[in-house]
């Protein structure tokens, strides 16, 4: 916002309002001193109502631009990303920019612009929940702050992976990357995606990605969803040791990438033993048909309005761990895994069915959308070990799979 400097010296002079916060610099035996706790509040608030910037290094007051010290730019920006990650809960994502602006004299000083964009998420700051109202910061009331929770979860009329993707457009779509769906049609790109629900319009009217879109389509979807890859570990026996750890991958890339490397990391790092009955049989450490099924779950019913969660795979000499972020879908139960069939991110679950995949022998596409994953996964592991697969739910807001090994 206000990239420009002639927008921004427009914007200062007209005073503060719901885009803009001015604040001065001031100095204390020789450190910076500002409120930490009301700096949070000023972007929390921000983040929770609208896109705002606020300005360092202009008085709110008289609006006159003062600057900061050269030397005191690199402190200023560090209490900026303390303030961002460690006193607003989950952390904001915030763009700080250094800029020379005149000051009365004609003189160019340094002013430190910070972006705030309107979050995917709820932000609590030490002053509570905060909303932007004009120039001024409010505490939420229940019924509003009621309000934004739903319309920020997955339990709203536009679900979550439906909802647009603030800072993104559709440049940020790799175009190699949409043509996984084999969307025949003679319409454009725009539309195609529009129809797709890969974008979507925001309040102003400008052209997001959604959750969905930037989760398949784009490069580098961590880049705008936190923590959307896969952390995978192998470790050398039954603990999780990182003196024992034989190999580990961050998983990157579009969700069905994802998919397909956590499985070839499963594939790449487990035993196969062999019996002779009477010729070599070989018996895998786990069944690939399960372990797909069960990446494929994680990923695509996964909460990604949790911040800070990612989808966590450990393997160990006698079974694999799959860590998903998010409690159950819906009202479905731990026992009512196998008989139903539910799903958190509609959208989701819809792209990844049109994504072809030739990791077994028996799958098409990545997702069938007939409820036959968590069987296929119960069924396929105890053949293969004679222990059924084990599902629990972690503090209501994780669930964990172990297969165990043969």
């Amino acid at each position: 916002m206000f990239d420009t400097k002639t927008e921004l010296i427009e914007k200062i002079n007209l005073a503060e309002d719901s885009e803009l916060e001015l604040k001065s610099v001031r100095l204390k035996e020789g450190k910076i001193a500002i409120s930490r706790d009301k700096i949070a509040d000023e972007i929390a608030a921000f983040a929770n109502s609208a896109d705002g910037i606020i300005i360092f290094g202009v008085d709110d007051k008289t609006k006159l631009i003062e600057g900061i010290d050269l030397d005191k730019l690199d402190e200023l920006e560090t209490i900026i990303r303390d303030i961002v990650n460690d006193s607003i809960k989950p952390p904001v994502s915030v763009k700080i920019i250094t800029m020379n602006l005149p000051n009365i004299n004609g003189d160019s000083v340094p002013v430190l612009k910070v972006d705030i964009l309107k979050s995917l998420f709820v932000h609590e700051s030490p002053g509570g929940y905060l909303q932007r109202i004009g120039s001024s910061k409010r505490k939420m009331q229940p019924e509003a702050l009621a309000r934004l929770f739903q319309q920020r979860s997955q339990t709203r009329i536009i679900r979550f992976d439906e909802q647009h993707v603030p800072d993104t457009s559709i440049s940020d779509l790799n175009k190699d990357l949409f043509k996984k769906f084999d969307f025949k049609t003679n319409d454009s790109f725009e539309t195609i995606c529009e129809k797709l629900k890969l974008i979507t319009k925001d309040e102003a009217g400008n052209k997001r990605l959604t959750v969905a879109g930037a989760l398949l389509c784009a490069d580098n979807p961590e880049k705008f969803i936190p923590n959307a890859f896969i952390e995978a570990v192998a470790y050398k026996g039954l603990a999780r040791n990182s003196n024992y750890q034989n190999n580990a991958k961050k998983i990157t890339g579009p969700l069905d990438k994802q998919i397909i490397e956590a499985v070839k990391f499963i594939q790449a790092n487990m035993k196969i033993k062999a019996i002779k009955d009477p010729g070599r049989i070989d018996i895998p450490q786990f069944s690939i048909k399960a372990v797909f099924e069960a990446i494929v779950n994680a990923a695509a019913h996964r909460d990604y309005s949790i911040f800070g969660s990612k989808i966590r795979l450990f393997m160990f000499d006698d079974r694999l761990e799959i860590y998903s972020p998010g409690t159950i879908p819906n009202s479905m139960t731990i026992e009512s895994l196998p008989l139903r069939q539910s799903t958190r991110n509609e959208l989701i679950t819809s792209l990844l069915a049109r994504c072809k995949v030739d990791i077994t022998e028996t799958k098409q596409f990545m997702m069938e959308k007939r409820g036959e994953g968590v069987p296929i996964i119960i069924d396929e592991s105890e053949k293969l070990s004679g222990k059924k697969p084990v599902y629990q739910l972690i503090d209501n807001s994780e669930l964990l799979l172990t297969i165990y090994s043969s």
